[in-house]
């Protein structure tokens, strides 16, 4: 499968990363995914049976913040209100 490379913020104290945008995407080299340019132009059948969604991302941080990120700290607020 391919892969897409991100970059974005890593919070250190959960590290749950905060995607900024998807900088790259690497390729496969495989005919069975058709994101890939090795998959046979030709291939235009609804029935093809290949890889057709991209793989783990890859994440490149940019930055990192040590803190929660902005979910987790919501969640902590509301668990500690119930």
């Amino acid at each position: 499968m391919c892969r897409r490379i991100a970059e974005g913020t890593r919070w250190t104290r959960c590290q749950h990363f905060q995607r900024h945008g998807i900088i790259a995407i690497v390729d496969c080299n495989s005919y069975r995914c058709s994101l890939s340019h090795f998959h046979p132009p030709e291939c235009r059948s609804p029935n093809c049976r290949c890889f057709n969604v991209y793989g783990e991302e890859i994440q490149k941080d940019v930055d990192t913040v040590d803190e929660f990120c902005f979910q987790c700290r919501t969640a902590q607020g509301r668990a500690g209100r119930q």
